[in-house]
């Protein structure tokens, strides 16, 4: 069984930060600090529906770049220390990948819902309406903790990790009812979480397994809402999977594998899925643990040097 043991408040706090994490904070800082020096960049940075084409790069650039200090201090934390659980047991390469495509996948989906929203009241506010930040790939990352660390407990919340994506929405769309610019994040928000789910869900390469995914009920889409409106969930998500990928939706009532041509693939059962679980909580703990003993080894090396000193 996967360890349940709430997270270290001590393993949390700042140090231990990726190089890559650190390098894209940088980014996130260096982009506010673009358009706050030249304002007129937002104008081909951030995502405009109205000048996403011909100037689509935005589709990319937008999620680099926050308009506001509070979003800047937001991402860059976020981005430091969820980088901080994840990329080491992703892998930089994974982590940059899920990085470029959640945020990539869920400007497309912004973009497609600012012009149906133009389209259906006419209103151009939508057309040109800057529209940018690292939210939505903040939210992916929160569907990887629940994911990897579904059990561990958060020191502060005092709830499960898993979780965490769910309260994020739920806080989103409570406060975009008293805010006149939901609009500019609450999409993000809420496809950045989507995406996210789809790409751990079906994409995600592993190299334990000639699978892609994690394919366990666990992971499901239904476990993101409470368990009395499951049976509700599950049948029109069943929809959605079998629009995305096919037969590997097919499902045996036994093993709750996905199969191709009646053969089950590998690494498809759930028990691989609970090993890939187990692997993550191990390598966090193991991170943790190594953090604690070198924070106990500085105080006993600089109580040394105190006493030596006096």
């Amino acid at each position: 069984m996967m360890s349940s043991a709430p997270l270290s408040g001590g393993g949390m706090v700042a140090g231990g930060f990726t190089r890559l994490c650190k390098g894209l904070a940088v980014v996130l800082i260096g982009g506010h600090l673009v358009i706050q020096i030249v304002p007129s960049a937002s104008s081909y940075l951030a995502l405009i529906p109205a000048r996403t084409i011909p100037f689509a790069w935005n589709l990319v650039t937008a999620g680099y770049v926050e308009q506001s200090i509070y979003g800047v201090v937001i991402s860059t934390i976020g981005l430091l220390f969820l980088g901080k659980l994840l990329e080491p047991i992703w892998g930089p390469r994974e982590f940059l990948k899920f990085i470029f495509v959640v945020n990539f996948l869920t400007s497309v989906c912004v973009f497609i819902t600012a012009i149906s929203l133009y389209y259906i009241t006419r209103q151009e506010n939508y057309l040109y309406m800057p529209i940018s930040g690292f939210q939505g790939v903040l939210s992916g990352f929160l569907v990887g903790i629940k994911q990897i660390i579904p059990d561990q407990e958060l020191p502060l919340l005092k709830i499960k990790a898993k979780w965490l994506p769910s309260l994020a929405m739920v806080l989103s769309v409570a406060v975009s009812f008293f805010t006149a610019d939901s609009v500019s994040y609450l999409p993000t928000l809420i496809f950045g979480t989507y995406i996210g789910w789809i790409y751990l869900r079906y994409w995600q390469g592993k190299t334990e397994a000639k699978l892609r995914g994690d394919p366990s009920d666990e992971f499901a889409f239904s476990t993101f809402f409470p368990e009395f409106l499951r049976p509700v969930i599950d049948p029109i998500a069943t929809v959605f999977e079998r629009m995305l990928c096919g037969r590997r939706s097919e499902v045996s009532d036994e093993g709750r594998g996905y199969t191709l041509g009646g053969e089950p693939l590998p690494g498809s059962d759930p028990i691989e899925a609970s090993r890939r679980r187990e692997r993550g909580a191990r390598a966090l703990e193991e991170r943790l643990a190594a953090e604690r003993l070198a924070a106990a080894g500085r105080s006993e090396e600089s109580h040394t040097d105190a006493s030596e000193n006096v």
